[in-house]
């Protein structure tokens, strides 16, 4: 059992879930290159799903690109729900990209 102010509290009410996108740019050339196609995708991602989102791998590589996604909620189906809409999201609009590989996990705290 844990207890906040007095109150019981449910264990699991938290759910964290990551998801992992590793992208790939096509036609690009440079870094710089692959800085105008990745900074646009984690602007819109973060401002339409409302989730944390970082370049986390890859960042010396001039045509990939793994982004890093996390959002927190108290229902693991909505968690997996709105990360699967961002990946969606960025498989399915005009990004010049190429989804290689998405993971998500659920962890509940």
């Amino acid at each position: 059992m844990l207890f906040k102010f007095g109150r019981l509290v449910s264990r699991n009410k938290m759910n964290v879930g990551i998801c992992k996108i590793k992208l790939r740019i096509p036609e690009n050339h440079s870094l710089k290159g692959k800085r105008q196609v990745i900074k646009p995708i984690i602007a819109q991602v973060g401002n339409k799903f409302n989730v944390s989102v970082a370049e986390v791998s890859d960042q010396d590589l001039w045509q990939l690109a793994t982004i890093g996604v996390g959002f927190v909620s108290d229902d693991s189906r909505f968690t997996n729900e709105v990360l699967s809409k961002v990946v969606d999201f960025i498989t399915n609009s005009h990004f010049d990209v190429e989804v290689l590989d998405c993971e998500i996990e659920i962890i509940p705290v």
